[in-house]
């Protein structure tokens, strides 16, 4: 997805993808294993399951909060859209950091170094903007 849109010319591309898709799936990750965490034993896991949901609203506040800072950092001229990829770096160290939070640290931290490497490598590849319609044609067919 992020590579069809830097072949067609658009400012949020391949890093600003990965950073959205990454930082969501954290977010789902957390979600889905807070029940887990939490219960005491594998007998309460259903009543805490059934009885509270609590947990999720926290992390869904989260969400909006931090996509809501994000916003503040996107700058739209009539050239370009800057700051898509420290608004979306933002939101998935939001992800990190709420991962690290409920004591999964191993994950946050290996989190972090594979979102951090993936941006310094990816951070030279982009397709220019004179050959944006000859690449797409290209890419797409």
């Amino acid at each position: 997805m992020g590579l069809e849109r830097e072949a067609i010319g658009k400012e949020a591309g391949v890093r600003t993808a990965m950073l959205v898709s990454s930082g969501a799936a954290i977010f789902s990750m957390i979600g889905l294993t807070l029940p887990y965490l939490i219960a005491i034993s594998p007998a309460n896991l259903a009543d805490i399951i059934s009885h509270n949901g609590g947990y999720l609203g926290i992390i869904a506040n989260i969400v909006v909060g931090i996509g809501f800072l994000g916003a503040g950092i996107i700058i739209k001229t009539e050239e370009h859209v800057r700051g898509l990829t420290t608004a979306a770096f933002i939101w998935t160290t939001a992800a990190v950091g709420t991962l690290v939070g409920i004591g999964l640290i191993k994950f946050g931290v290996v989190t972090a170094v594979i979102v951090a490497g993936l941006l310094y490598f990816l951070r030279n590849f982009n397709i220019k903007k004179s050959g944006a319609e000859d690449s797409a044609t290209k890419i797409l067919g």
